[in-house]
């Protein structure tokens, strides 16, 4: 019998003290297949990858590689024998050139530790003829998008001579553009030889590119199968353990008054580039608002301004008919939730408990969790607070006074967005609110931002998703350069259109022209 190309048996990791990440899992990897591996947030899929690729060490089990027992103790050791992970958020130095970020590491040197670009530049610029990257490696990092950055990530790999890759969310924040070039790219590298481990959590990206699925559940193997004649229900319900609605049923949007308004918003960085330029626009009861752009367009700052830790250089904020443009963040969170991004640094605070997350923003704004005084805080009423969230918002934890940095990344935002939701303003600000959620937790925060809609809130929705943008908003604003170059309903717009606009392939003023004849 022909030795399997990976081969894991019987992998067990278990965090102290006693959390369950992988039970006893077994996989199969042939070689020259596109293998996708998918499940719920703290399934333990990424961790079964970062057991292969060297970044966390089993708890228990056997990994033979190309018919040898084998266990890498660093991803070093795992790329010198050819297997590779390009990771969600990329490791690249921003003022590095692509050149430069790809050799790092792995240079070539001469006699007295000279580099030797000589042999190195000419064998990067032929890996780029060759796989078709069409990128320049003397530009810099900070100048390429999302989607060339991740090119960038392959082309260290194929640098460094890989036969296997292991893409981890790799469509998270590129365009329907970018992400059916990097499909292209990655059918090209498979046809090439190369072998792909693809985890994704959009179920239709696992269906067109997958050669084989795995499935996981609650750290265990649920099944593998061959990628014929498969369906996202079929997907979903094996790895939700229940049927999952994918499109969110709403009704047509009835807005009323004004609940957020943004006039005239400028803002110039320290190195003097023009972030935001002259946003104007206004979020009504009743309606959720989406904004679409490539990462890096002014969403960030949009963002800052709006919930008060950047100053408005230039323009206004109203929140809920209050100009807050001068008040700080605690006086603009008495008029507004927010989700922010970044759930482990702006949203959290990883080394303290799930009680204390729960409550932040609340423990200075809500009655309910003082005591009978109200002059201090009562435990007791925390912790029935925090067990409420937990319950309706299904968060998966091993004990309230676990460390939020316990719990799987999805469970985390899980607590953002149930904290933030339980604050019930009429303004709702939210970024990226299910980045790195699972198809049963993304349609539970959907249908949740509905329910809030519907009751009288206005949303505004950032998001790199633009099936998500399709499905929530009742409008559609496209930034790009700092501006906002359209504004489309959803029924009247594609998203290939929506990723024109993105990479500015179409000219603003007639966008924007469009979106005020739909009117409102």
């Amino acid at each position: 019998m022909q030795d399997q190309f990976i081969k894991m048996d019987s992998i067990t990791k278990i965090y102290p003290p006693d959390t369950i990440a992988l039970d006893d899992v077994d996989l199969v990897v042939e070689e020259g297949e596109i293998h996708s591996i998918i499940g719920e947030n703290g399934a333990g899929k990424s961790t079964l990858m970062k057991v292969l690729y060297g970044m966390t060490p089993p708890s228990g089990g056997e990994i033979s590689f190309r018919g040898r027992r084998t266990r890498f103790s660093t991803p070093r050791e795992a790329v010198a024998a050819g297997i590779g992970m390009v990771h969600q958020e990329f490791m690249l130095i921003p003022s590095y050139t692509v050149y430069e970020n790809v050799i790092l590491g792995a240079e070539s040197v001469g006699r007295f530790g000279t580099l030797r670009h000589d042999d190195a530049k000419p064998k990067v610029q032929e890996l780029v003829d060759t796989y078709g990257l069409n990128i320049d490696i003397d530009s810099r990092i900070s100048d390429l998008s999302v989607g060339a950055q991740q090119k960038v990530e392959i082309l260290k790999l194929l640098y460094r001579d890989v036969d296997v890759l292991i893409m981890d969310e790799p469509t998270a924040a590129l365009t329907p553009q970018e992400a059916g070039e990097l499909f292209t790219r990655l059918k090209s590298l498979n046809e090439a030889g190369k072998t792909i481990i693809f985890i994704s959590h959009k179920l239709d990206e696992v269906l067109e590119l997958s050669d084989r699925i795995t499935v996981m559940r609650k750290g265990k193997r649920v099944t593998t199968v061959d990628n014929r004649g498969l369906d996202k229900a079929e997907l979903a319900r094996a790895m939700v353990g229940r049927d999952v609605v994918f499109s969110i049923k709403k009704t047509p949007a009835s807005p009323e008054e004004v609940v957020f308004e943004a006039r005239s918003l400028g803002y110039i960085d320290a190195n003097g580039a023009t972030r935001l330029k002259d946003v104007s626009f206004d979020v009504r009861r009743g309606e959720i608002v989406g904004i679409a752009g490539v990462e890096g367009n002014g969403q960030y700052e949009l963002v800052q301004l709006v919930t008060g830790l950047l100053p408005a250089q230039s323009g206004r904020v109203f929140i809920g008919g209050h100009d807050v443009t001068d008040e700080d963040v605690m006086q603009r969170r008495k008029l507004m939730c927010y989700v922010p991004q970044d759930r482990k640094v702006s949203g959290s605070a990883q080394s303290m408990s799930l009680v204390d997350n729960a409550i932040m923003t609340h423990h200075r704004l809500n009655p309910e969790i003082e005591d009978r005084w109200k002059a201090l805080l009562s435990s007791g009423r925390c912790r029935a607070f925090a067990s409420r969230l937990v319950e309706d918002f299904g968060v998966l934890a091993p004990q309230l006074d676990a460390p939020i940095s316990s719990l799987s990344g999805g469970n985390q935002q899980k607590v953002v967005v149930g904290r933030e939701f339980m604050l019930d303003t009429d303004f709702i600000l939210l970024d990226q609110p299910t980045r790195g959620l699972d198809v049963g937790s993304i349609e539970y925060v959907q249908q949740e931002v509905v329910r809030r809609r519907d009751a009288g809130a206005g949303c505004l929705l950032i998001s790199a998703d633009l099936d998500e943008l399709f499905s929530l908003s009742d409008r559609i604003l496209v930034m790009a350069r700092g501006r906002i170059v359209a504004e489309l309903r959803p029924e009247a717009t594609t998203r290939e259109e929506i990723g024109e606009y993105m990479l500015g392939a179409k000219e603003a003023q007639k966008a924007w022209r469009a979106g005020k004849e739909v009117g409102r």
